[in-house]
């Protein structure tokens, strides 16, 4: 492993700690109920095609503090399609050659290769499940794939996935 991929490891571990101490974990340590501002901020950080998170968790979690499903999915699907504007733009405005010191090769040629493969249909799957959608969402940029789709089967996605967890932990 070349040294420049490890120090942009090392900077994006230090990004994620970062993004979660100064957000949920310093509610969490001060005894507070967390706010929605902190599940914005991580929810948003974790459709970054840099910080690959499991933010679907947050929504159980923050259920059972309290909030409203409905307004966590209005959050959830706002902060995911913003950094996921950002993902798609990204990926349209620079070239593979220095995506990769941020996005393993292997992980961007698959991506590639599925949204070749699957097109609309790999962004909508990507976006149900937890799968890495903001890496798709890259290649589907760097592909110039059109904006108007990659929004529509994102945003169809990301409603039914985030309906769906709201209804298992909780609800409206």
């Amino acid at each position: 492993m070349n040294l420049k991929r490890i120090i942009m490891g090392l900077i994006i571990l230090l990004l994620i700690i970062g993004v979660l101490s100064f957000t949920i974990g310093r509610e969490i340590v001060a005894g507070k109920q967390p706010t929605l501002d902190s599940f914005a901020v991580v929810h948003f950080s974790g459709y970054l095609f840099f910080i690959l998170m499991p933010v679907e968790l947050l929504v159980p979690y923050y259920l059972s503090e309290g909030y409203s499903g409905i307004t966590l999915i209005v959050i959830a699907l706002i902060t995911a399609i913003i950094a996921q504007l950002l993902d798609y733009s990204v990926g349209f405005l620079f070239s593979d050659r220095y995506i990769k010191y941020f996005v393993s090769e292997w992980r961007y040629r698959k991506a590639k290769k599925t949204v070749e493969k699957y097109g609309n249909w790999a962004i909508l799957i990507f976006n149900l499940f937890p799968l890495s959608s903001p890496i798709i969402i890259l290649a589907a940029g760097m592909m110039k794939f059109s904006l108007k789709r990659v929004l529509f089967y994102s945003f169809t996605g990301l409603l039914v996935k985030y309906i769906v967890i709201v209804s298992v932990f909780g609800f409206f």
